[in-house]
C-alpha cells in the first residue's frame, strides 16, 4: 500500500448515507476525507451527530437541511446533514463532483439473526437507495457494512443478487420485475464481461468477512464489508483484497503478550490483581501460534484508553454503591455518559464480557441483549461458599462512555437520549477503527492507480 499524496486544499470527498450515530462517518473523515453530506433518518441520531460533529467529525460542522436535492458545499463550508428518509434523496447534483467514497451501512434488520430476518421481503431493506446513490452520483468507490448474517445459506441467492446490483448499478430494475428475474439478466451480462472490463458503469468487487477484533477493535464483532471500485478505474483489486483480508491484530498475539508475568499486556496493566492475572494465564491455551501481528485489544485496553491514535484517558472506577444515582463518574475527567447503571444480572446463558478479552459484540438492543453483552466482570470478589473456590466476582453494566469506547469512538462522541436510545445507536454503527482502516485501504488503492 502506498501513502495517500493528497494536498491539504484538496482532500478526496466522501458522501455518507445511514449515517445512525456517526460510526462511519467518523472512520472516513479520520481517514482524510472531506465530508459533502450526510444523511440519518432517526431524529436521535440526528441530535448525537449534531452534538459529536462539531468537535469530531469535522471542522465543516453539520447543517440540518430540508432541500431534497442538496448540493455539494465549497471546500471550506460545512457538509449538510439531510435528516430524511434516503429513498426521497435526489443526489444528482453530485454527479459532477467526482465523489471518492460513497459510505453507508443499509440498516441490518433485513439480514441480522437477532431478527426476524425477512431479507429482501423487509421493507427495511436499503440496498436499493444505495444502488440509486450509485446512478446519481457515479462515486469511485463504494464501502458498505453489514451484518454477518447477509452470508447465511437461506440468504445466499439474494446476497449474490446484491452484489450484482452493485456490480451493474446501471442495469435498474422496474417496479414490477421480481428480483430473481433481474438477477438472472444481470448474471447474463456479467458472464459476458471481459476480465478487463473498464465500463464506467461498472464496478468490480471485494467482499470480505471480518471480525472487528483482527483490525484493532477491542470487540469480538463479525461483519461483512463490501468495497466497490468503478471499474474504468483500473483499481487493482487483487492487491487490495490481499491487503484488506490480512489480520493486524490476532488471539495469539495477546496470548503471547500474557504468558509471561512480566508480559508486555501486565507492564501495561500494573494494576491487574494477582489473582486476576493467574486466572486469565491458567486458561492460555498450551500451544500458541507465531505470527506478526498485534496483539487483539481487550475491554481493560479500551477502558484504558489504549491503542487508538487519539489520546483516552483511563476511565475512572465506578462505585457500585452508588449505582441508584446514575451518577456520571466521567465529570472529573471532562467526558459524558460514564454512568452506573444497577439491575446488572448473570445467570446461564448470560455470560458477561471479561476485562482481559475484547468485549462481546455491542448490540443495538431491539430484541434485547440475551448474552451478557452489555454486562463487565470486574477484578473485585467476594467470599462465597457455593463458589467451587471460595469466591465470585463483581459485576456490573457497562456504562455507555466504556460501550463507545469498546466501538472506538473517541470521548467527544455524544449520544443522544437516555441510555438505551445511546446503546441502540452504538449497537447499530461501525466501529471507527475498522471503518477507518478500509476508508484509508481504499483511498490508497485509488492513488496507486493514479486516480
Amino acid at each position: 500500500m502506498v501513502d495517500q499524496p493528497q494536498g491539504k486544499n484538496n482532500p478526496r470527498t466522501s458522501v455518507e448515507l445511514f449515517v445512525g450515530g456517526g460510526g462511519l462517518a467518523m472512520a472516513v473523515h479520520q481517514a482524510g476525507f472531506r465530508p459533502l453530506l450526510f444523511n440519518e433518518f432517526n431524529k436521535r441520531a440526528c441530535e448525537t451527530l449534531m452534538a459529536s460533529g462539531q468537535r469530531t467529525l469535522a471542522d465543516d460542522g453539520l447543517v440540518s437541511i430540508e432541500d431534497k436535492r442538496p448540493r455539494p458545499p465549497m471546500v471550506g463550508m460545512p457538509a449538510p446533514l439531510y435528516p430524511g428518509d434516503v429513498r426521497d434523496l435526489d443526489l444528482s447534483a453530485f454527479k459532477d463532483t467526482e465523489v471518492d467514497i460513497l459510505a453507508g451501512g443499509p440498516p441490518c434488520q433485513p439480514f441480522s439473526a437477532g431478527g426476524v430476518a425477512k431479507g429482501d421481503e423487509d421493507r427495511r431493506n436499503m440496498f436499493p437507495a444505495m444502488f440509486k446513490a450509485v446512478r446519481e452520483m457515479r462515486p469511485k468507490a463504494v464501502i458498505c457494512e453489514n451484518v454477518r448474517g447477509l452470508l447465511r445459506p437461506s440468504f445466499a441467492e439474494y446476497f449474490q443478487y446484491i452484489q450484482n446490483e452493485l456490480r451493474l448499478p446501471f442495469e435498474k430494475r422496474d417496479d414490477d420485475v421480481r428480483w430473481q428475474d433481474h438477477n438472472a439478466h444481470l448474471t447474463r451480462i456479467l458472464k459476458g464481461l471481459s476480465p478487463g472490463d473498464s465500463d464506467p458503469d461498472h464496478y468490480k468487487l471485494v467482499v470480505v468477512p471480518v471480525n472487528a477484533a483482527d483490525y484493532g477493535v477491542p470487540q469480538i464483532r463479525n461483519r461483512v464489508v463490501i468495497v466497490a471500485f468503478r471499474a474504468d478505474l483500473d483499481v487493482d483489486t487483487e492487491a487490495f483484497e490481499k491487503y484488506v483480508r490480512t489480520p493486524q491484530f490476532s488471539e495469539d498475539a495477546l496470548y503471547r503478550s500474557m504468558k509471561d508475568e512480566d508480559g508486555a499486556y501486565w507492564r501495561r496493566h500494573p494494576g491487574v490483581p494477582p489473582h486476576v492475572r493467574d486466572r486469565v494465564q491458567a486458561r492460555l491455551p498450551k500451544v500458541i501460534k507465531e505470527d506478526d501481528c498485534k496483539p487483539w485489544r481487550t475491554l481493560r485496553d479500551a477502558i484504558t484508553g489504549y491503542g487508538t491514535d487519539y489520546e483516552l484517558p483511563t476511565l475512572p472506577k465506578v462505585d457500585l454503591t452508588r449505582l441508584d444515582e446514575k451518577f456520571d463518574f466521567g465529570k472529573e475527567i471532562g467526558v459524558t455518559d460514564h454512568i452506573g447503571w444497577p439491575g446488572a444480572r448473570i445467570y446461564k446463558g448470560h455470560t458477561p464480557n471479561e476485562l482481559d478479552r475484547p468485549a462481546k459484540t455491542v448490540k443495538a438492543g431491539v430484541h434485547g441483549v440475551p448474552g451478557g453483552e452489555s454486562v463487565v466482570l470486574l477484578d473485585d470478589r467476594v467470599r462465597d461458599s457455593k463458589s467451587p473456590d471460595g469466591w465470585t466476582y463483581v459485576h456490573r453494566y457497562m456504562t455507555v462512555r466504556e460501550t463507545a469506547r469498546v466501538m472506538t469512538f473517541p470521548d467527544e462522541w455524544e449520544g443522544s437520549g437516555p441510555r438505551g436510545e445511546q446503546m441502540r445507536q452504538l449497537g447499530n454503527a461501525v466501529p471507527v477503527v475498522l471503518g477507518e482502516f478500509f476508508a484509508k485501504a481504499v483511498a490508497e488503492a485509488l492513488t496507486a492507480a493514479g486516480r
